[in-house]
């Protein structure tokens, strides 16, 4: 688990990733790939490839074991620079080279872990579900601008509430669920004010939602999954992350292939969700490659600092931090023209902040008798008492 004091920089880095990775995805969106020119009397084909973002998505989380590989080659070479790796043998140190500590066990060394030895595939459960929801988004994406994206996610709280509180017996205190009701009545806010500007086709606008907020079934039992599975091994985040990527990435190819063999081209002519040929054409244009290897850069780390907060906090307390992404996407969206100002974003945005600070313990619930006798969970935990 780490430190109080890394807390703040996780929290942080995911949601300077999380940022990264929804503006990119949008910005790749946009991308003219066919009939661009300015004299060309065909409509304009735009990047729309979700089950390839979704490919690209676990190649950025098999990145991780890049990092792996090199943390792995430092420790060698400074142990080798070391007095023990030139021969010397140390004395009374705590780690024995049998695996124990002062004559005991490590700690997990032999303890029961869920993702030992083969069991290490059951990852590839959370994986699948990353693949139905973000395949999901990734279609609901082409069809709504980003921060509505972003705030339609928001549903995502009450689904890991209910199910942290279904599976993993979490109990969850009434500031804690008027909270997580504080944060979607955000989100509903932010939707509905920003909705008719963003989206001159109405029909497209709810389908997009409604791809969206599905998807946050798919991801909240991800979330929840992880979070078991962290709780009962001793596996690092970094790690999970690569072993979901390299069964996210097996799994998304392969259902590539079967659709483009059975689907392909639609009816009509256009080029498909599953036409691997013209989405891999595609992905060879300038802008279309640059900005594929940012968002596997991104989401690489965004998962990687996900899952430590996973394991420092919790699985609830990540989806409502994950949910204040909403406000610099908004903000980053505003700079680039993307969408209007709208005062009543405000009031969404301060509900949605404010309904956060409040379940993660940062802020005090303002009713004294919701405040009595709890025990919060706290985004930043009291250190362990040490017994003497």
């Amino acid at each position: 688990m780490a430190s109080r004091a890394a807390i703040p920089f996780l929290v942080g880095m995911m949601l300077l990733t999380g940022v990264c990775n929804t503006l990119l995805t949008k910005y790749q969106d946009n991308q003219c790939v066919r009939h661009c020119g300015p004299d060309d009397v065909e409509r304009p084909v735009l990047f729309e490839q979700p089950v390839l973002q979704t490919a690209q998505m676990f190649v950025g989380e098999m990145g991780c074991w890049l990092v792996v590989g090199l943390l792995s080659l430092y420790r060698r070479l400074t142990s080798r620079l070391s007095p023990a790796g030139r021969g010397y043998q140390t004395v009374n140190t705590a780690d024995g080279a049998d695996g124990h500590v002062d004559g005991c066990p490590k700690p997990d060394a032999d303890g029961p872990s869920v993702l030992r030895g083969l069991r290490v595939m059951l990852l590839a459960l959370p994986a699948i579900c990353d693949i139905c929801g973000t395949t999901l988004m990734n279609a609901g994406l082409l069809l709504v601008a980003a921060s509505i994206y972003q705030m339609t996610r928001g549903a995502l709280v009450l689904f890991v509430g209910l199910f942290s509180v279904v599976f993993l017996h979490r109990h969850l205190r009434l500031f804690q669920w008027l909270s997580l009701a504080g944060v979607v009545l955000g989100v509903a806010v932010l939707g509905i004010e920003s909705s008719g500007a963003a989206m001159s086709d109405a029909a497209r606008a709810v389908v997009g939602v409604l791809l969206i907020a599905g998807a946050q079934i798919f991801t909240a039992t991800q979330f929840v999954l992880e979070e078991w599975m962290l709780e009962n091994s001793s596996i690092e985040p970094i790690k999970v992350v690569g072993w979901e990527g390299i069964f996210g990435f097996l799994v998304t190819l392969l259902v590539m292939v079967i659709m483009h063999v059975t689907v392909g081209r639609t009816d009509a002519g256009r080029y498909g969700y599953f036409d691997m040929e013209e989405g891999l054409r595609q992905m060879m244009q300038r802008r279309i490659w640059t900005s594929s290897v940012l968002i596997m850069i991104s989401i690489g780390g965004f998962n990687y600092f996900g899952l430590s907060v996973t394991r420092s906090v919790s699985a609830t307390s990540r989806s409502t931090i994950d949910t204040c992404r909403t406000l610099f996407i908004w903000i980053v969206s505003l700079g680039l023209g993307w969408e209007s100002f709208k005062m009543l974003q405000i009031v969404g945005f301060a509900l949605l902040v404010y309904s956060t600070f409040v379940f993660n313990g940062i802020v005090r619930p303002p009713l004294s008798s919701l405040r009595h006798g709890e025990e919060v969970e706290e985004l930043l935990p009291e250190e362990p008492i040490e017994h003497q």
